[in-house]
């Protein structure tokens, strides 16, 4: 039901999502019928493209040409998907949006050529596009989320953490590529400098957001709707939010000592997501997330009229708000 209100709201763009969408499968075409089969899989699992509708929706600023923003597009989304894939090996993970990871459905090394080979196919995308800064903005890009992933893993399990460092983490693992793709949209679009500055602020405010979000819902969600275990980022050492605003009451640390060692029960599992749930942790997390919220909304009032002011901020308030 939320996935289908997302969809709502660009609907007037899903002739060119579609067209992003058999690009996307595409070009994940590969002489290899194993890398084949499970960039196929990853892909077919669907996702919410929210980074090529925001390329989409920053290009409408300037010289709207399907044709060449789709080079921008595609590759975009393929980077996020090739992120995961390496995610899901780092965190063990078994489960993403109901189906079986590539590393699950096949094994840690498949799993890691075929991130490697989605990134490589980015690569040779994005090089229909001629412009230099392109380039250079989306190279300093996948740096930094190399990076992320790297931090994500000397981070595990680490309890004298804060807020500084969680918000480093989630600028790499998610707030800078939602950042790119609306700069490079706009840059892709061209448009005015000043429109590309406040596009590209605001996706990396609506990305802090949209992060904030996903690590409170892994706890307010069901199994159901997560699509995975309620907590797998906890069990999976990944300290989040709700965690940090928390992790001084001994409950927590003791489940996290247990966690790190693999001996945590489904009973003590369900009695931690009671401790979340009813703690103030949601509540401060979630206004932290509006701040991010606004300043976004702010930059979106600073832009030249246009009708895709409105279906920015209608995209960034239900991302700030949703449920799934």
């Amino acid at each position: 039901m939320e996935k289908m209100k997302l969809k709502m709201l660009y609907t007037d763009l899903k002739q060119d999502i579609d067209i992003i969408e058999k690009e996307l499968e595409k070009a994940l075409n590969s002489s290899s019928h194993l890398i084949n089969e499970a960039s196929l899989h990853l892909l077919q699992a669907g996702g919410k493209r929210i980074r090529p509708v925001f390329v989409l929706i920053s290009a409408k600023f300037g010289n709207y040409n399907i044709e060449e923003i789709k080079n921008i597009a595609v590759p975009l989304e393929l980077i996020h998907s090739a992120s995961l894939v390496h995610d899901d090996v780092i965190d063990n993970s078994d489960m993403r949006r109901g189906r079986h990871t590539v590393k699950a459905q096949w094994n840690n090394r498949v799993a890691m050529y075929t991130g490697d080979y989605i990134f490589a196919r980015a690569l040779e995308y994005v090089t229909a596009i001629e412009n230099e800064k392109v380039h250079q903005i989306l190279a300093r890009t996948m740096v930094e989320i190399v990076n992320g992933e790297v931090i994500q893993i000397e981070d595990k399990y680490r309890l004298n953490q804060n807020l500084k460092d969680y918000f480093r983490r989630i600028k790499r693992k998610t707030a800078l590529l939602i950042e790119s793709s609306c700069e490079l949209g706009a840059i892709v679009g061209g448009c005015d400098p000043q429109v590309v500055r406040h596009l590209k602020r605001f996706g990396y405010y609506v990305g802090m957001s949209y992060q904030i979000i996903d690590d409170i819902l892994d706890f307010t969600s069901t199994d159901k709707q997560l699509g995975k275990p309620a907590g797998s980022d906890l069990l999976q050492g990944n300290i989040t939010i709700p965690i940090l605003l928390l992790n001084e009451q001994p409950q927590i640390q003791q489940f996290i000592e247990r966690a790190s060692n693999g001996t945590v029960t489904e009973e003590e599992r369900l009695s931690m997501l009671e401790i979340v749930r009813k703690s103030e942790a949601i509540k401060q997390s979630t206004q932290i997330s509006n701040q991010f919220l606004l300043k976004a909304l702010k930059e979106v009032e600073a832009l030249p009229d246009h009708p895709m002011k409105k279906k920015l901020r209608d995209v960034a308030l239900f991302i700030g708000k949703r449920k799934f």
